[in-house]
C-alpha cells in the first residue's frame, strides 16, 4: 500500500495558472501540467534562492523530499522551454497560506504589508527610504 502524500505548505499562489509559447495557437501546442506545489519549489529555490533545507522548512517537508519537488518541476519546464510546449499549473497536494510580510520605514515611521512571494521590497513606498524594517505581528503605529 502506498503511502499518502503528506500536504505541502505553499505561501504563495498568482493568478497565473497557464504559459504558452508566443505564435502558436492553443490547440497545437502539447501540454505539460505543474502542480502548485512544484511551482513553490522553483519559486523557493531558483526565484528567491532558498537552500533546499531552508525551502524545505517553508514547505513542510523534508529537505530530501523538497529535492525531489524542485527536481521534478525544473524537468517539466525544461521539457516546455526546449520543446514547445505549454505549461498548465494546477493540482498537488497543497495547502495555501495566504500571508502577508508587513514593514516599518525608520525614516517615516510609515507601515505597510506586501504579500510573500514578491521578492524583496523596494523600499519605503511613502518616502522611498531604504531604511527599512520586518515587523512581525499586527503593525502597531506609536
Amino acid at each position: 500500500m502506498v503511502r499518502p502524500k503528506k500536504n505541502r505548505i505553499v505561501k504563495f499562489n498568482p493568478d497565473v495558472v497557464y504559459f504558452k509559447p508566443r505564435g502558436i495557437p492553443i490547440f497545437d501546442l502539447e501540454e505539460v501540467s505543474l502542480t502548485i506545489d512544484e511551482r513553490e519549489a522553483i519559486r523557493l529555490a531558483d526565484l528567491l534562492g532558498l537552500s533546499h533545507e531552508d525551502a524545505g522548512r517553508e514547505m513542510g517537508v523534508s529537505r530530501a523530499t523538497f529535492g525531489r519537488i524542485v527536481q521534478r518541476a525544473r524537468k517539466i519546464v525544461a521539457d516546455a522551454l526546449i520543446t514547445g510546449k505549454a505549461i498548465k499549473v494546477e493540482g498537488g497536494h497543497y495547502n495555501i497560506i495566504e500571508a502577508t510580510r508587513k514593514f516599518i520605514c525608520c525614516a517615516c515611521d510609515h507601515g505597510w504589508e506586501e504579500p510573500f512571494g514578491t521578492g524583496r521590497t523596494k523600499g519605503c513606498p511613502s518616502c522611498k527610504s531604504e531604511n527599512i524594517q520586518r515587523v512581525k505581528g499586527k503593525l502597531v503605529k506609536m
